[in-house]
């Protein structure tokens, strides 16, 4: 900001101090008594249909309402003003006439931005727009910085995330998109409740790092004096609630991984994470499937739906292995290559892809699919098969020890969902937490914990179940049609 800038800003504090010293002087300047009985939105809904001459005639009083000065005419003797309250915008007409006079004289020196209170009658003004004409008013909250210009919103990117505030007071826009997050996250918890999942909250805070492969949070218990961690996912948790009698769980839940901002990824994001016993991975499929379309009819999405510049068909859900996927969209691969190691290595090598030395062929082949398969993936695919060596927690397919019984689901190239059937043998889960182990004394940060309170449970006995996480972040960008995951969060984490 240029000095013009901040020393007209400055000016216009200084003015707007000086009106609320005014107003405190007189004990009006935040006032709490004022309880408004209609919403803009509902009095549009309920009498815009009405003709000038039906108003008249059904004399519809007693309207009280409170908002802030988006737009002010102030003529004279009459003034028009538009106030908006947190369902939208209706016009007021505020005359000489109707209210008291000191009080007019008062009005005529409000600010846009001041939240005022006003009661009053609808009509319809020469313009044919539904208005109350109003007969008392009072200021309820002074507001010393000003909008921002013209109250057409704000179109500084970080402002709006800075910001959030000034960009739902005046971006419509912005405000829809969180109202249709809530009701997306309302249809998820249904359709859970309908099928019978029990709501569960587990802990957010970790004495070890576990439940995905991620680098985590570490913070500090002063009491304790050890080290925990912020959730990283609750899986572990959860499915401890499975050995003790729970059949049906989920949980929307915050989790926490220390990984780079961009507008896929924010440190702190919202997930569902369900649990079946007894359940097959093709059930959980249908229910992720149905999650999603449930989701959309919450918010009117149509079937085929727009995400940037791509056009994804919410009815053509596809199925295949990970492996298919590869030798589809790798003309010059074959099963043979992807089953000799050095063969998968000069392929990756040849696409400028980066290996570590730790990565064994199963990693290389999912570093295939996420380099040369992942993008293409445009309307909904679940991609099965997954290598154990990338799916610590997974059972492995009896037919093909390699493979997990895993599943991801992909739309519009990204993914947003991954399920499996649950690991439920103790010694094989202790011997992957120790190839985990081995990989952080190596120097993976995302590697896991061993986590022996968690095999002792197994020990006691877990059904066969399996489990679904689905990113619920990315799920509302995908139907709101949002680029960035900071146009879905709130308040996204940003740089300083």
């Amino acid at each position: 900001m240029d000095n013009d800038n901040l020393g007209g800003e400055k000016a216009l504090l200084e003015e707007r101090r000086k009106k609320l010293d005014q107003l405190r002087d007189k004990g009006s300047a935040y006032g709490n008594t004022f309880k408004p009985q209609n919403k803009a939105q509902k009095l549009h809904d309920e009498y815009g249909s009405f003709s000038k001459e039906e108003l008249v005639e059904k004399d519809i009083k007693n309207i009280s309402i409170a908002g802030r000065i988006i737009l002010k005419r102030v003529m004279g003797k009459a003034s028009f003003a538009t106030l908006r309250d947190s369902s939208g915008d209706i016009q007021i007409y505020v005359t000489k006439n109707n209210v008291d006079e000191d009080v007019y004289e008062d009005f005529k020196t409000w600010d846009l931005g001041d939240i005022v209170g006003i009661s009053g009658a609808l009509f319809r003004t020469q313009k044919d727009e539904l208005t109350i004409d109003v007969w008392d008013l009072e200021m309820i909250t002074k507001s010393l910085r000003p909008m921002p210009e013209k109250f057409k919103g704000l179109t500084d990117i970080e402002a709006r995330y800075r910001q959030r505030y000034l960009d739902l007071m005046t971006n419509t826009s912005t405000k829809e998109v969180f109202i249709k997050r809530t009701k997306i996250i309302d249809s998820m918890r249904k359709i859970m409740n309908k099928v019978g999942y029990l709501e569960v909250e587990t802990p957010m805070m970790h004495p070890l790092a576990g439940g995905a492969v991620a680098r985590p949070f570490v913070t500090q218990h002063n009491a304790l004096g050890q080290d925990l961690y912020l959730r990283i996912a609750p899986e572990l948790y959860l499915k401890r609630l499975l050995v003790g009698g729970f059949e049906k769980v989920f949980e929307i839940n915050r989790s926490f991984r220390n990984e780079g901002l961009s507008t896929k990824h924010n440190p702190e994001f919202t997930m569902m994470e369900w649990y079946e016993a007894y359940a097959s991975m093709q059930d959980q499929m249908d229910l992720t499937r149905d999650i999603i379309l449930n989701a959309a009819k919450a918010i009117n999405c149509e079937s085929i739906i727009k995400w940037d510049d791509i056009e994804i068909n919410l009815d053509n859900f596809k199925q295949a292995t990970l492996t298919s996927l590869v030798l589809e969209h790798n003309k010059d691969l074959s099963i043979d290559n992807l089953n000799d190691p050095k063969k998968l290595e000069k392929f990756l090598k040849n696409k400028n892809i980066k290996i570590e030395n730790s990565w064994g062929p199963g990693r290389m082949l999912l570093e295939a699919f996420e380099e040369t398969v992942e993008s293409n993936l445009i309307d909904p695919t679940f991609v099965t098969e997954y290598p154990v060596e990338v799916s610590p927690l997974s059972r492995r397919n009896e037919e093909k020890p390699e493979f997990a019984d895993r599943f991801e689901l992909f739309i519009g190239g990204k993914e947003f969902a991954n399920g499996f059937c649950e690991l439920n043998d103790p010694d094989d889960q202790a011997s992957r937490f120790a190839d985990q182990v081995a990989a952080k004394d190596s120097g993976d940060k995302e590697a896991m914990d061993y986590d022996q309170d968690y095999i002792t449970a197994l020990e006691h006995g877990m059904p066969p179940a399996v489990g679904v996480g689905m990113g619920v972040d990315r799920l509302v960008m995908l139907l709101t049609n949002q680029s960035s995951i900071r146009d879905v969060l709130l308040f996204p984490q940003l740089k300083s």
